[in-house]
């Protein structure tokens, strides 16, 4: 018998669990399943694993997804380190500003930043034409040295921020012990100080070469004739006739297998070291010289800023006069009228399913991370490994695996809008249930406690004392799922159908048909969709401290 306290987790994980083993892990069976079955989906075979790594061109589209992955992610890290540590422990102005800007990447499209840079430095782009003009030549943008450009400016924030929390957490004893002990400043801080944030470096750099495996917009605009795992995946899926996508299927089961691989090298590596120190109060700021404060500021400001070009170009293209892909320097308002001319059902859509999914993110994911953290039974643990799954797969990959669970049988769900709204909740889950876990841990249970001795049940405890003090998480982590749907791109073009588009649609349209009007009209249209929640939720938070 469940103990009547513990009933209410019981049910949560319960339910937690169907939802995911409907949504996730039958859509994720159903992607393998079509990979060791024939074309017409009757016999197992293996041969489509052989047919497919024996063609040279997916071979290559391994190689270079794996290593554009790697470069992204050495390079990504290599910048942001000295940027963190920079912002953490030497005295730089405007580090609130820095810290502001650097973290609007992760509420941009990834491919609009890919755009922009196209009609920045393509081969027709304003600053190559310039460059020409003076007899520069910068070479060609696309292909593996344009995608690793556009991951670095986008991702450094997925190292960055961490890494800064890791240099402001390590304990000062061991900085003055190294010191006391005859080492330099210069030698503390790479002897001492890296190998104890590196688990967040790593955590950092983990995330950004995971991003690269399952991104499908920036090497679609990129990657010219280079095979990326991806975009590859997509195009076999769209151009498979036959009954069972075998070939779809094979790509997506090496992609999902590539990405766990990375995660147990990383989870590997980090359980056979200690890392651990006992932080009693931050580390004082390191008294530089002007001259390195200067170089350091200089560095901190070129990198944040350089990362936002893109997105001002972006806009500020949108209002030049574009005739094809052709762009004049004439100012013009066509784009815009272009655009919504034609249709508004697509910015509608967008903002639909960013609510929709925001909400039912949250309804699942927080009761999900209260439980995970809160109860350490069997069924949680085996909750909190499911539920970070989505993590570890690709929205191109979930996205197939919908279209091949709910096509046919009991549930039907292609074709309409509902298929988006929960391929978003499942991809978007792992986000609602750190966040609500990560408050958690900062809930005494004691309070928790009392109120089930005043004779409150747990449910109603549960929504009367920890929701009201998990709000501030609750809050960040729908604003977050808002945004990232809103920028969606991966999962929709595959579920999309007939008055279901989305400005990401939208956009990667005119892209294909060189509508280039129109794709900037629409980015600029994303850019300010997404930074209306940031801003709204940054307002918040400063009213919150500033009356507290």
């Amino acid at each position: 018998m469940i103990a009547h306290q513990q009933r209410l987790p019981f049910a949560i994980a319960a339910l937690g669990l169907l939802f995911l083993g409907v949504f996730l892990l039958w859509p994720l069976f159903n992607v393998f399943g079509a990979s060791v079955l024939d074309s017409e989906g009757q016999s197992f075979t293996l041969a489509n694993y052989g047919k497919m790594l024996s063609r040279p061109f997916y071979r290559a589209a391994i190689v270079n997804t794996l290593g554009i992955g790697a470069a992204a992610t050495a390079i990504t890290t290599g910048l942001a380190v000295p940027l963190a540590f920079s912002l953490a422990r030497l005295p730089i102005p405007g580090k609130g500003a820095i810290l502001a800007l650097a973290a609007m990447p992760l509420v941009l499209p990834s491919f609009v930043s890919a755009y922009a840079i196209v009609l920045l430095l393509g081969n027709s782009g304003i600053v190559t034409q310039w460059l020409r003009g003076i007899g520069l030549d910068i070479g060609s943008i696309y292909g593996a040295v344009g995608i690793v450009l556009v991951y670095t400016l986008t991702l450094y924030p997925y190292v960055l921020l961490p890494t800064v929390a890791a240099f402001k957490a390590v304990d000062v004893s061991m900085e003055e012990a190294a010191q006391g002990l005859g080492s330099s400043p210069a030698r503390t801080v790479r002897t001492v100080i890296l190998p104890i944030v590196l688990p967040a470096i790593l955590a950092g750099g983990l995330l950004v070469f995971i991003e690269t495996l399952e991104n499908f917009g920036v090497p679609f605009v990129l990657a010219e004739d280079i095979p990326i795992f991806a975009v590859e995946a997509f195009k076999l899926f769209i151009g498979e006739t036959a009954p069972n996508p075998a070939s779809a299927g094979v790509l997506a089961t090496l992609l999902i297998l590539t990405t766990v691989l990375v995660l147990l090298v990383q989870r590997h590596f980090l359980s056979s070291r200690r890392f651990a120190t006992n932080t009693r109060q931050t580390p004082p700021l390191i008294p530089v010289g002007a001259g390195l404060r200067i170089g350091a500021t200089v560095y901190c400001w070129s990198i944040v800023l350089l990362a936002l070009v893109p997105f001002f170009a972006i806009v500020v293209l949108s209002f030049l006069e574009f005739r094809g892909p052709v762009l004049h320097g004439n100012f013009s308002l066509a784009n815009f009228t272009t655009l919504f001319g034609r249709d508004t059902r697509p910015l509608a859509n967008t903002l639909m399913f960013a609510s929709a999914a925001a909400i039912c993110t949250t309804l699942v994911g927080v009761p999900v991370g209260y439980v995970v953290t809160r109860y350490r039974a069997g069924i949680a643990t085996v909750l909190d490994v499911v539920a970070t799954l989505p993590f570890a797969v690709a929205g191109t990959v979930l996205a197939i695996g919908f279209v091949v669970s709910f096509n046919t049988g009991p549930v039907i769900l292609t074709g309409g809008p509902l298929i988006l709204v929960l391929a978003y909740t499942v991809r978007k889950i792992p986000f609602a249930v750190r966040s609500a876990s990560a408050i958690v841990h900062q809930i005494d249970l004691s309070l928790e406690e009392a109120s089930v001795s005043l004779g409150r049940s747990p449910f109603q405890t549960f929504l009367r004392i920890v929701v009201p003090l998990m709000m501030g998480g609750i809050v960040s982590g729908v604003v977050l799922t808002w945004v990232t749907v809103a920028s969606e791109l991966s999962a929709t073009v595959v579920l999309y159908s007939g008055n279901w588009r989305t400005m990401t649609v939208v956009m990667f349209q005119a892209l294909e048909g060189g509508g280039g009007g129109i794709a900037t009209a629409a980015a600029s249209t994303l850019i300010v969709v997404t930074l209306i929640p940031v801003a709204l939720l940054y307002r918040l938070v400063r009213r919150y401290e500033l009356g507290s």
